[in-house]
């Protein structure tokens, strides 16, 4: 049997951890961002583009539309916690394999709705697949693997749900060319193709901080091995400062990500928004992909540099910035300058936000503990696409709205500077 199967995931991985001349936690991470690429595109990137062909086809409002993303994530909330236990549990492979089988079934399921009922329904299947075989499991790997690189680790796999908005215009151009239907249906085949190979890769367990090989520095030569950390319980983290003001300001801040995520095609497109063509609108939803991959990849190599709190701040303002610029602007260079600064505040505080998570509270148990501190964040992100889309419906407007929205920004901003590094416990509960 091959030891670097998922269903060998509990058992060691092999002394050196290299595949040739590259450390293999460097593997885990690509097959972490692949993961983000194939699970976030239908639920995040081409949320809104899919919601366009729905509405087009149905004519039904624009708060039934949008609204399944809350619904969908409601399983997320739901189950968050569950998750990072069963990975913790049993392993990154094992939950990829399952997470994609259920979202590539849920994708083919939604390419065959005929009213709303079925569209809520195959969208929370859909999105509960993705879920539990994407994010959680794929964090969970990369922080084992990559504690002395664990920002730029982070930020590589969250690099791929940015890197899956490049994809956005091919999904426009099949829409428009062959319909929804025939291009959700091919997205769900992809899936089901690609959760074995990143089970297979991503599913090896994680040697102990001592046998963790090293990158060689040329200027210092071999760095020791990273110091081994106390790994908090979840318990133990629930009880800490830390835990609840990094949950907190990433709720607070995530709000505006799930309205984007939603509404954002819409905004782009509307006679009252900026009112750009759907083919030009779906340029500008790879430019902010590829500055938020862009500013994700630098602000982890900055994050294992320079303290995070002291960054943190900054780059949330910035991201209250862009929400203030898309509610204004009325041109594509506006749209443009949004873009660029949502790449740089979403896409510079992304991957230094989880990793303070890791470098807090540890490995064994961070599955659960991201999964519980994600918990509150997918409630705000299940909450206000249908808010938002409600407030649409009502004013004719998402003006509103965005400000409300760069409001929670700056709050965040102001309430992460309280997630000081908690002292380790007198005892393990």
């Amino acid at each position: 049997m091959n030891p670097e199967s998922p269903e060998n995931a509990n058992k060691p991985a092999t002394p050196k951890g290299r595949v040739g001349r590259v450390f293999y936690g460097w593997w885990v991470a690509l097959a972490g961002a692949l993961n983000m690429v194939v699970s976030s595109g239908p639920t995040f990137q081409a949320a809104s583009t899919l919601f366009r062909a729905i509405e087009d086809e149905f004519g039904w409002s624009r708060a039934l539309v949008t609204g399944v993303a809350s619904f969908g994530r409601f399983g997320g909330a739901l189950l968050g916690p569950l998750e990072g236990w069963l990975t913790d549990k049993f392993g990154t492979g094992r939950m990829v394999l399952i997470g994609f089988a259920i979202g590539g079934l849920g994708m083919i399921f939604y390419s065959r709705l005929q009213g709303p009922v079925q569209y809520y329904l195959a969208y929370f299947i859909m999105s509960l697949g993705f879920s539990m075989g994407g994010f959680v499991p794929s964090m969970a790997a990369v922080n084992a693997w990559m504690p002395h690189r664990r920002t730029i680790a982070m930020a590589i796999v969250i690099g791929g749900s940015s890197l899956g908005g490049v994809f956005v215009p091919a999904i426009v151009w099949g829409i428009n060319n062959y319909g929804w239907r025939d291009t959700t249906f091919v997205m769900g085949l992809i899936t089901l193709a690609a959760g074995p190979p990143i089970a297979y890769v991503s599913g090896k367990r994680a040697p102990a901080y001592e046998d963790l090989p090293l990158p060689t520095s040329k200027k210092t030569g071999p760095q020791p091995p990273p110091v081994a950390q106390y790994d908090f319980t979840l318990n133990q983290a629930l009880h800490t400062r830390a835990f609840w003001s990094i949950s907190l300001s990433h709720t607070l801040t995530n709000l505006s990500v799930g309205a984007i995520s939603a509404h954002i095609f819409f905004q782009l497109t509307d006679n009252g928004g900026v009112n750009l063509s759907d083919a030009t609108a779906a340029t500008i939803i790879p430019i902010m992909a590829l500055t938020s991959f862009g500013f994700q990849m630098l602000g982890g190599i900055v994050g294992d540099r320079i303290s995070k709190r002291g960054v943190l701040p900054v780059l949330m303002l910035i991201q209250a910035v862009a929400l203030i610029t898309i509610a204004q602007v009325t041109s594509y260079w506006g749209a443009l300058v949004f873009a660029l600064l949502w790449g740089l505040g979403f896409g510079g505080r992304t991957p230094m936000l989880h990793a303070l998570r890791g470098e807090f509270f540890g490995r064994k148990h961070f599955g659960v503990i991201l999964g519980m501190s994600a918990f509150p964040m997918a409630l705000g992100m299940m909450a206000t696409p249908v808010i938002v889309g409600r407030v649409f419906d009502t004013t004719g407007t998402y003006q509103t709205t965005f400000y409300v929205l760069a409001a929670a920004c700056l709050g965040a901003a102001m309430i992460i500077t309280f997630a000081t590094k908690p002292p380790v416990p007198g005892r393990a509960d």
